[in-house]
């Protein structure tokens, strides 16, 4: 049985075996005083015959809940005779009597288990205080149960307990106070260890009900999982050791010496820990091929009743006996009331120091406490149906229940997964059922301590072992093969370190193991998303074909780099090593001038990968490459990190908006080039980065060569001679179409001339496509507004602009503007109808061309 977390898949699938005596949650069900709950499955108007008046007369919303709340006031008046008070009062309570028999059995199992071993028996300031803590556990499950089940939480059946993970820090500052008083002044050791236990269950109600008050309970799962299971595996392996102690009447801890190993194989030793631990054994195995939910109840209960069988049936075996040999509880841990741990409470004899000194204690307990409501809460809550739990509201109760339970005097309480579900599907899914399972735990905490002297050890200590190999199986064996080997890594050190070091320790070292596997498994993730060459990577610009040509050949020198996430020390050396491996090792072979990394999708930059990105700016200016980001501002958050260390201000760099800007520089650059040695050729022009011999001016001259000469390329000067716009149609058409000056000349009468001053707009979005345009001068830029986002393209002499809409008879998908001052060419509709009706087949040349470049449009738009 896991107390700490959700049962497994098998148990809860068992368990819902478990024939329930209650509908669904979501369904129309009966509350507690016999009126009828409506679900989200209830109409809100029940059908049935409506008058006249009530369908011409709509009624107000007061009206309707004025007339419901009398309504529902006369049907309780008219429900009180003797029949529902009988039914009501009597039937129905007794419905609910055998969950609250096995809520009773699960409670008197815990507190063997948990109680009992409240205070470290082993110490000897300590060693009668069994009941005690007994009556504690009890205290505590009686005011959580009330809490939640008078509205505190959002199940009716939910069952609260205390939470076995906090017994080792209740022993951690037992230790602390008894190291700070010392052990010779018993009083105030106990007075002092009682009141931390106390005032660490209203410090863990007030951080409960803070975390549910300001609705922050989700941050709990930022928490690693890993941390938390090895926690558990902790609490597990202090459970064995508890269990050694208590079944081996041990004095003080359980050492890892060689003198303990001999006491504990000692003949009158070895059988008073063996036969709880052979018990154990025997009760998870059976629990591997069976998983019926009361099996573990009815086994605990049936090793007293053969235990006594056996005292009965032996005449050399007696109580007595039995009791002075460690088999049975003595009576003098059974002979106290059970308020006697009030009478502890002495706050003179509290020594205020050593309680100042648990404060690190209580804190690791409470933080370890908060884990669980986020993990058990709605896993219950899909175990029973329950669709609306809130977390918050959960987190609120278990503030009220832990605080009023401290201000009683016991100790921190929660709501029990395994538990609950085993009492909602026996039948208890009501908060009159968990009423009488509190009343039914206070008539056993009054008459627990005397049945107590009667208790053999081997129960609790089974119990006690039982559930520490469970909890060291849940965080030792279930995890293999399923986490990160540093994750379990991680588990094992936790485990190890809570167990045979200190527990405060080992939370301390989980989370910073945990730190160090986060940064670890994360630089292994690298942070760049993709690589782009500048032949496939191109702006939108819309350029003339020599162009394109040119950059197609050319656009290897610029290279661009995607990176996303946050950047940080262990993922910015990838980065920084896969821009040394492009200028050391592939430079020659192929050169780049520019380096564009786009940071659009990167969330931040701390201070490591701020400083790594200057000197990745100093590697580059080191080989005259130009480092230029996209994707930022300056004002934004990474732009900031970067402006923190002088990022900016450096040589080199170039600050865009978004990716397409920035290849439009570089394009724009390297077309410099291009024209230049186009005039030149091998020319020194005194520029020292054009006339040099390095691989990238090598290569800008052999692609201009062969861009120049290529038969397939039609230089604009051949057009020269014509008059406009014959020669701007054969210009812009040359490698579109194979038609001859003869064809195109027919077409010329068709365009209309057109000038536009710069911010002139030709046309808006959403317009009506009444022109296709060749442009002859200037420069014209269109913005689109998509669902997938939003970018713009400029559009340079040379080229035509808006064919699709037109030709397709659609309406504009854009807004152009003139950059500047331009001359263009139109086909307006009227023109264009009379060239489909007297020039068919240049009309069908066009429509070819106006797909070629709808595809050439859709190519640059989508790498």
């Amino acid at each position: 049985m896991i107390r700490a977390s959700p049962s497994t898949e098998d148990e809860v699938g068992a368990t819902g075996r478990v024939n329930s005596r209650r509908g669904s949650l979501s369904e129309e069900t009966e509350d507690d005083e016999g009126t009828f709950q409506h679900g989200e499955r209830t109409p809100l108007i029940r059908e049935g015959p409506a008058s006249d008046s009530e369908q011409s007369v709509p009624s107000t919303r007061t009206d309707d809940l004025e007339s419901q709340n009398s309504h529902q006031r006369t049907a309780i008046f008219r429900t009180w005779d003797k029949k529902s008070i009988w039914e009501q009062g009597l039937l129905r309570p007794a419905r609910y009597v055998p969950a609250v028999i096995l809520g009773l059995l699960l409670n008197i199992l815990d507190a063997l288990s948990y109680g009992m071993i409240l205070f470290p028996l082993g110490q000897p300031v300590f060693e009668s205080l069994g009941t005690d803590g007994i009556s504690m556990f009890y205290v505590s499950c009686i005011v959580s149960q009330l809490v939640y089940s008078l509205g505190g939480s959002t199940f009716r059946g939910g069952v609260g307990s205390e939470m076995i993970e906090v017994v080792p820090f209740f022993h951690k500052m037992a230790f602390t106070i008894i190291g700070r008083v010392g052990e010779n002044n018993a009083k105030a050791v106990v007075a002092t260890t009682i009141l931390s236990y106390s005032i660490s269950s209203v410090l863990t109600g007030l951080v409960f009900f803070i975390m549910g008050s300001c609705k922050i309970g989700f941050l709990i799962g930022f928490f690693p999982r890993h941390i938390l299971i090895g926690c558990i595996g902790g609490v597990g392996w202090f459970l064995v050791a508890t269990g050694l102690q208590v079944s081996a009447k041990l004095n003080g801890n359980l050492e890892y010496t060689l003198a303990t190993l001999k006491y504990l194989v000692k003949p009158d030793t070895l059988f008073l820990w063996l036969i709880p631990l052979l018990l154990a054994i025997v009760l998870l195995t059976i629990q591997r091929w069976t998983k019926h939910p009361l099996l573990f109840p009815m086994f605990f209960f049936a090793i007293p009743a053969i235990f006594y069988f056996f005292v009965a049936v032996i005449p050399d075996l007696n109580v007595g006996q039995l009791r002075d040999n460690g088999w049975i509880f003595t009576v003098s841990e059974a002979g106290a009331p059970f308020y006697h741990f009030y009478e502890l409470y002495d706050f003179k004899a509290v020594n205020w120091k050593a309680l100042g000194a648990t404060v690190p204690a209580m804190f690791a307990l409470t933080f370890f406490g908060i884990l669980h409501v986020p993990i058990n809460v709605p896993a219950l809550g899909l175990s029973v149906g329950e669709d609306y739990v809130d977390v918050d509201r959960e987190l609120r109760a278990h503030g009220y229940s832990n605080a009023l339970s401290g201000l009683c005097g016991s100790i921190q309480n929660y709501l029990v997964y395994s538990n609950s579900l085993l009492f909602i599907r026996s039948g208890g899914n009501s908060r009159v059922a968990g009423c009488m399972l509190a009343i039914g735990t206070f008539g056993i905490l009054v008459a627990g301590p005397v049945i107590v002297g009667y208790i053999p050890i081997m129960v609790v200590g089974a119990l006690i072992f039982t559930l520490g190999i469970d909890l060291m199986r849940e965080a030792l064996v279930d995890p293999w093969g399923k986490v990160h080997r540093l994750e379990y890594l991680t588990i094992l050190i936790i485990v190890v370190t809570m167990g045979a070091y200190d527990f405060v320790v080992g939370i301390l070292v989980g989370i910073i193991l945990a730190c160090v596997s986060f940064v670890l498994q994360t630089s292994q993730v690298s942070a760049i998303r993709g690589t782009l060459s500048g032949n496939v990577a191109s702006s939108t610009v819309r350029r003339h074909p020599i162009q394109h040509r040119f950059l197609e050949d050319v656009g290897q020198q610029v290279y661009v780099i995607k990176l996303a996430g946050y950047l940080f020390f262990g993922t910015i050396v990838g980065v920084e090593n896969r821009i040394r491996v492009l200028l050391d090792d592939t430079f020659n072979g192929q050169p780049i001038r520019f380096l564009v990394l786009d940071l659009a999708n990167v969330h931040g930059v701390d201070f490591s990968a701020a400083e790594a990105f200057s000197r990745i700016n100093r590697v580059l200016n080191g080989k005259n490459v130009d480092l230029v980001m996209c994707g930022i501002a300056v004002d934004c958050e990474v732009g900031r990190s970067l402006s923190n260390v002088g990022f900016f201000d450096a040589d080199g760099v170039q600050l865009f908006e978004d990716l397409n800007s920035a290849l439009e520089f570089c394009e724009n650059e390297l077309l410099k080039a291009f024209y230049q040695q186009s005039h030149t050729l091998t020319q020194n022009d005194g520029h020292s980065e054009h006339l040099g011999d390095s691989p990238r001016r090598l290569q800008q001259r052999e692609v201009a060569n062969a861009t120049l000469h290529d038969e397939n390329v039609v230089a604009p000067t051949k057009w020269q001679q014509h008059e406009q716009p014959l020669s701007l149609i054969l210009q812009t058409f040359s490698n579109l179409s194979t038609k001859d000056e003869k064809f195109w000349s027919r077409t010329a009468p068709f365009f209309e001339r057109k000038e536009y001053s710069a911010g002139t707009v030709l046309y808006n979005r959403g317009d009506r496509s009444d022109g296709f345009y060749l442009l002859e001068v200037g420069i014209l830029k269109a913005e689109y507004i998509l669902p997938q986002g939003q970018f713009s393209e400029l559009i340079v002499a040379g080229t035509t602009c808006g064919e699709l809409p037109f030709f397709s008879g659609t309406i504009r998908t854009a807004t152009t503007t003139a950059e500047r001052r331009c001359v263009a060419w139109m086909l307006n509709r009227e023109k264009w109808v009379d060239l489909q009706k007297n020039q068919p087949d240049i009309a069908q040349e066009l429509l070819k061309i106006s797909l070629k470049l709808t595809s050439e449009r859709m190519d640059a738009v989508t790498k």
